[in-house]
């Protein structure tokens, strides 16, 4: 048997401490609807659509008024075409906006999987339309052409209504076959669903297995918890990471043994120091693409940018989910807004990539001001431009790690990219050092001229890099 008190001293990889940003990836049947009411999550459609099934429910007003009450869930899998999809634009894009892992939605509640479930059931698109295995197609074109994009799979423990969830069934994820949601007589199928004994052993356990050692996840992000077999996935998952050489992780979420707690739409208003990862969607309310939403609403670089420095100032990591079209594309609103960001990221990466925590996150938990550290530089990030030619930071008492010496920057478009090959050391030689003060009180006051100032966007980051010698 595995043994859980070894497995649970298993701890998140470097390469994830690091990373500190991620895109996640809804993408499924639930694209081709492509809706839910305000203040909702568009990919539980399928719920939403028999709870309840009537006039009280938004989601079953709206499939009758637009596709009539002779269409079940399962008839959209044939809309679910992915005829524009392109595994590499979707990579160049996460790389331009300056991700360092992804976390691609390979099973939703709703049970159907972009992967080969092979015997386990046919309720995939490798056996129903489009008939491609688009994790494979996204796994090897990012291993073989974006080697430093980290892969990582979401996986949903359990089905909304697979009929073997029944044994295991709990809250919204009762299992059993959904009653038609405008002919209660009548039972909707679950396309493709093969027959098994028993839903844990059969097709949770070696569908999970399969993606960590058949298609190499390197992140378990489980999602619901509920009845589950980890505790033997994580001896497989980690045994398999350690014989091969990869670093891997799993969430909270998979029911045991977890590596990283995961606060859904929400922070931390304090620093942690157990590792956590924030995940919430480009759209204000929704993972899944939802056509109600308007542009305008969606997160855009600053407040990417800002919500990003405030999660890693706190230990986190922060995973930024989109949804693309049943076609497989990335709307422009989305794809600009995660460019704007990655421009930023280009030239003050330095002062997220690869940081920790410095003990006081920030001046308070409303502050406007990050401070983040490694053990050479300090990075003092304001959320408020700077003002006739100075930024004023209160340390509220704490001592700032600042001494006579040290040298100041505001990262701009131009200095060094982090990601150059020029040195830490010639980036700081090679930058404008900026004059700067620290009274007794603990107030720093440093002066940049505003030249400078305007040239940044979203969020100012002024790097220290101490006096070494």
């Amino acid at each position: 048997m595995p043994d859980e008190d070894v497995l649970s001293l298993h701890e998140t990889p470097t390469w994830w401490n690091q990373a500190k940003y991620g895109i996640f990836v809804h993408w499924g049947i639930y694209s081709v609807p492509a809706w839910g009411p305000p203040h909702s999550y568009a990919e539980w459609y399928d719920w939403s659509l028999h709870n309840p099934p009537n006039s009280s429910s938004p989601t079953w007003e709206h499939h009758l008024e637009t596709f009539g009450p002779d269409v079940v869930y399962d008839d959209f899998i044939a809309n679910f075409t992915a005829s524009k999809w392109d595994p590499s634009a979707w990579l160049d894009l996460f790389e331009n906006a300056g991700a360092k892992y992804f976390v691609l939605v390979t099973k939703h509640h709703d049970g159907y999987g972009l992967f080969d479930t092979k015997n386990t059931t046919h309720r995939s698109s490798v056996y129903l339309p489009p008939y491609r295995d688009f994790l494979r197609e996204f796994m090897d074109t990012a291993k073989a052409d974006y080697p430093n994009l980290h892969r990582g799979t979401y996986f949903s423990l359990p089905e909304w209504f697979n009929p073997y969830f029944a044994k295991y069934g709990f809250g919204q994820w009762p299992g059993g076959l959904a009653h038609n949601a405008f002919n209660a007589s009548e039972i909707e199928p679950y396309t493709g669903i093969l027959e098994i004994e028993d839903f844990l052993d059969d097709l949770q356990l070696p569908q999970m297995l399969d993606l960590a050692l058949d298609y190499e996840s390197e992140i378990m992000w489980c999602d619901i918890g509920g009845p589950n077999k980890t505790l033997d996935f994580a001896a497989q998952f980690y045994n398999n990471a350690m014989q091969t050489g990869r670093q891997v992780t799993m969430n909270n979420r998979c029911g045991a043994v977890p590596d990283f707690d995961t606060p859904e739409y929400a922070t931390f208003g304090s620093l942690q120091t157990r590792a956590w990862e924030t995940s919430e969607g480009m759209d204000p309310y929704s993972y899944g693409l939802n056509t109600a939403t308007n542009a305008s609403e969606y997160k855009n670089g600053t407040t990417i940018i800002q919500t990003l420095v405030d999660v890693v100032s706190k230990n986190g990591n922060y995973l930024l989910d989109i949804g693309p079209t049943a076609e497989g594309e990335i709307i422009a609103p989305m794809m600009n807004n995660l460019l704007d960001a990655g421009k930023w990221l280009n030239y003050a990466g330095e002062c997220v990539y690869n940081t920790t925590y410095w003990y006081q996150a920030s001046q308070s938990p409303t502050a406007s001001v990050r401070f983040l550290s490694t053990p050479t530089t300090f990075c003092v990030v304001a959320f408020v431009e700077p003002s006739d030619g100075k930024l004023v930071v209160d340390s509220g008492g704490a001592v700032l790690p600042l001494m006579a010496g040290d040298t100041i920057e505001l990262l701009g478009p131009s200095t060094p990219a982090p990601n150059s090959t020029i040195s830490s050391s010639t980036s700081s030689s090679s930058a404008t050092s900026l004059p700067w003060t620290l009274d007794d009180a603990g107030i720093l006051t440093i002066t940049v001229p505003e030249g400078q100032v305007d040239q940044v966007q979203y969020a100012w980051a002024f790097q220290v890099t101490y006096k070494l010698d």
